[in-house]
């Protein structure tokens, strides 16, 4: 294969090129909303199986657009995903991102406890007192951790990307909210990872205003 010369401007619009090209040789359209996040969610992985496993509920989309202009805040799972959304755009509509995973109260309650720190950071994030989009990319417990306080009718998300990855109870955590009411962006499977809960984000802000 013979290297192909871009400038460093154009390496983004070129990949997502390639990316729109492979897609149509494979035979699959996105759906035109979708297509910003799933595509993004490629050029982060290089994995073209997200285009069968990316799962959006009934306009999610815009749901996350109009939390995100009325000021809501992000919680993360990882100090990756939270080093990964862009603060700097998020904050032109007045949001924050959050998280609570290596405060050293979280990780004391959850010692004390015996639960994972995801699960305390959750009921953390519960008492903002501020609608939160949670972007999930590594703890199915978080994701259980949310489903719990919901049912017990303690706090209901606003919205829930999630997309952690792995082994242990990963499937099924992201199962809880793809049968659930609470507005969400899920990867179906076990792929997923800090690094695509922070490009669900960041292409929900890059295409805010389309």
């Amino acid at each position: 294969m013979e290297i192909e010369y871009v400038l460093p401007t154009e390496i983004e619009k070129r990949s997502f090129e390639i990316i729109g090209k492979e897609l149509q040789d494979m035979g699959i359209t996105l759906d035109k909303e979708q297509e910003p996040i799933t595509k993004r969610v490629i050029h982060t992985s290089a994995d073209f199986d997200y285009a069968n496993t990316m799962r959006y509920s009934d306009g999610a989309i815009e749901k996350a657009k109009e939390l995100i202009r009325n000021g809501a805040h992000i919680v993360t799972d990882t100090n990756m995903a939270l080093s990964g959304i862009n603060k700097k755009r998020l904050a032109e509509y007045g949001g924050l991102v959050h998280c609570f995973m290596a405060d050293e109260d979280v990780a004391k309650e959850a010692k004390e406890r015996q639960v994972t720190r995801a699960t305390v950071s959750m009921e953390r994030a519960a008492s903002l007192n501020v609608p939160v989009i949670f972007a999930i990319g590594n703890a199915p417990t978080a994701l259980i951790s949310l489903y719990e306080q919901m049912t017990e009718g303690k706090f209901t998300p606003e919205f829930v990307i999630g997309v952690p990855v792995g082994f242990v109870n990963v499937v099924a955590a992201k199962e809880l909210f793809l049968n659930s009411d609470v507005p969400y962006i899920i990867n179906e499977g076990r792929k997923g990872g800090s690094n695509i809960a922070a490009a669900i984000v960041n292409a929900i802000l890059y295409n805010i205003d389309k």
